[in-house]
């Protein structure tokens, strides 16, 4: 049984900044990409950041040189630093974790439940 949970969500003023954190738990064998994406009203889920093993990050346009990704490999943990936000940001933000279970399993896409963050004007 694998387990992400996000952490970190809120509210906060234009211009704010917040942290997420997401811890992935149980049964793994190794975890490559770890990534966030989020989810406003209305709208398709969208990638807002991800990062491989390695370090290497990929973002979107919107929140390039506002928004980090980083990641605790020993923890099992990714993180998104959000500064400079606006009330666009507005959404749910779901942690995202491609996840080998065991030596024989293949590696999946797993998912956590969501935190929201809300940004007023």
């Amino acid at each position: 049984q694998v387990q992400l949970v996000e952490s970190g969500g809120g509210l906060v003023q234009a211009g704010g900044s917040l942290t997420l954190s997401c811890v992935v738990s149980g049964s793994i064998f190794g975890i490559t990409r770890m990534g966030w994406y989020r989810q406003a009203p209305g709208n398709e889920r969208e990638l807002v950041a991800d990062i491989t093993s390695g370090g290497v990050t990929k973002y979107a346009d919107s929140v390039k040189g506002r928004f980090t990704i980083s990641r605790t490999n020993a923890k099992n943990t990714v993180y998104l630093q959000m500064n400079s936000l606006k009330p666009e940001d507005t959404a749910v933000y779901y942690c995202n974790a491609r996840i080998t279970t065991s030596i024989m399993a293949s590696n999946r896409e797993y998912w956590g439940q969501g935190t929201q963050v809300t940004v007023s004007s």
